[in-house]
């Protein structure tokens, strides 16, 4: 697939004395420039937009950051920082070219304080570097994306990700303490700590979420939660994804609140199946993967309340794991779930709207409709419990035709959630894919206020130029960002 317009999006000029001073901070073995190597990094988990950026940079260190940082203000290139490129809606896309500063190298766990329960990593720290580096401890780093096992935690402070658990402990920035981080003009600052704000306002708060574009991370102290005394997993199988759906309402309108409550349509059963051999039924039309923690005691009943609930749901069967083994296992196939979908279609594209609760069975039977009308694909894993969808659009990149109904039924679906009460993100983000819906959920009032935040953080707009508001410049200054409206219709 080209590249979206890539003469018309691209407008750094970064010159060979730029070139040679990024060289002399890095080194020659930690930067690129050839254009076959450039091409890994043209785009992120979103792979309808692409982009390449003009050079990337490896620093090991703050120091070096904040050095590339100012070397970028001295000749006016845009940057964008990037991590495992997990992102599924083009959170670390190089809109204007410029500098890609890579943190993969700043991987290391600095930290880990048992006793005052927090632990400090560098941006670059695999998730589940830490959640393995803390086993057998009693605690533990709750927040889990699905793709854990790839995404930085660096990557997940930007976007405030989300996961399986956070139904009960909360999104990143409900464990974020603090962050260092470079600014946008290239000053080391620091938010937080391993205290919190205190009594400072909760600049830290503000800084999760904001997708890279105030800055580039080069700490982070994250809260460590106790591990649950015990805990329960069980897998309910449903004739019908509408029944699966109102056993999630009764759930939590009984007053449980599980640690997980997690929901695979048919498309992903067959995947996962077929992938790691679990027994799941290939005819089921759902199966909710549900799990609740804390006193032994309190969660057997909980547990049994559960089962009850989905069995008077039309529930076929509810299977309780009986071994951590088993435990493991129905994790390891929610949480790979999405690596499965490759047996399914050569691309994807995963969308992330928000619909409270109670509209589940409604935006579900939406998107079957959309499903049918555009002649595409759609399957189904999402985070049920907090109404956060995750509807995976299956097609082949290198046929422009597919990729336009792909992105017209994207827009009808997020839409729909607007339209529902909810939200087009939960946790992937803006990036560049959903800028256009900004104006839908918010007011032009709102919008201009963003925007003045921005510009306290990022002044000359050179850092992640394009990103999550309508109103940013492409490339730092008052160029609007041009995207191809061949590739992305215009919402």
């Amino acid at each position: 697939m080209n590249s979206p317009s890539t003469s018309s999006m691209t407008c750094s000029t970064i010159t060979p004395q730029a070139i040679q001073r990024l060289r002399d901070i890095v080194g020659s073995d930690r930067i690129l420039e050839a254009a076959d190597e450039l091409l890994v990094y043209e785009c992120d988990g979103y792979v309808i937009e692409k982009n390449a950026p003009d050079i990337v940079v490896f620093p090991l260190n703050a120091d070096e950051v904040v050095r590339i940082v100012r070397e970028c203000n001295r000749f006016s290139i845009p940057f964008v920082a990037r991590g495992a490129g997990t992102s599924l809606a083009g959170g670390c896309l190089p809109v204007g070219g410029g500098v890609m500063i890579a943190l993969t190298k700043m991987n290391r766990i600095l930290e880990i304080s048992l006793r005052d329960r927090f632990a400090v990593v560098e941006p670059g720290c695999v998730n589940v570097r830490l959640t393995r580096a803390l086993a057998g401890s009693g605690f533990h780093y709750a927040p889990d994306p699905s793709s854990q096992g790839a995404c930085t935690i660096g990557g997940n402070v930007a976007t405030n990700s989300g996961g399986p658990h956070t139904l009960k402990y909360g999104v990143t920035v409900n464990h974020v303490l603090g962050v260092e981080f470079v600014s946008a003009e290239g000053q080391l600052v620091r938010l937080g700590g391993p205290c919190g704000r205190g009594n400072a306002p909760d600049l830290t708060g503000l800084f999760v979420g904001s997708e890279g574009t105030f800055g580039v991370v080069t700490r982070v102290w994250v809260r460590i939660t106790r591990d649950p005394a015990a805990c329960r997993t069980m897998l309910a199988i449903f004739n019908t994804v509408g029944d699966a759906t109102q056993a999630i309402s009764r759930i939590i309108g009984a007053g449980i609140v599980p640690a997980a409550l997690e929901m695979m349509d048919q498309g992903i059963i067959g995947a996962v199946e077929e992938a790691f051999h679990f027994g799941f039924p290939l005819d089921a039309g759902a199966v909710l993967l549900i799990e609740v923690d804390g006193l032994d005691c309190v969660i057997e009943q909980e547990a049994l309340t559960i089962i009850d609930l989905c069995m008077q749901m039309g529930a076929r069967e509810v299977k309780r794991s009986r071994t951590e083994e088993e435990r493991a296992l129905l994790w390891k196939c929610r949480k790979q779930a999405f690596g499965a979908i490759g047996r399914l279609a050569p691309s994807c594209c995963t969308q992330d709207g928000v619909v409270p609760r109670t509209r589940l069975p409604e935006i579900l039977e939406f998107i079957q409709q959309t499903e049918q009308k555009y002649g595409i694909r759609i399957v189904n894993v999402f985070h049920a419990g907090d109404g956060n969808i995750h509807p995976i659009l299956l097609f082949d990149e290198r046929d422009q035709e597919q990729i336009q109904r792909v992105m017209l039924a994207s827009e009808e679906i997020l839409n729909r959630c607007i339209d529902l009460g909810g939200s087009v993100t939960g946790e992937h983000g803006i990036g560049v894919e959903k800028i256009s819906f900004m104006s839908r959920l918010f007011t032009p009032e709102d919008l201009e206020v963003m925007t003045d935040v921005r510009k306290v953080f990022n002044p000359a707009g050179l850092c992640s130029p394009g990103k999550m508001l309508p109103t940013a410049g492409g490339c730092g200054s008052e160029h609007p960002v041009h995207i191809n409206p061949a590739r992305r219709p215009a919402f």
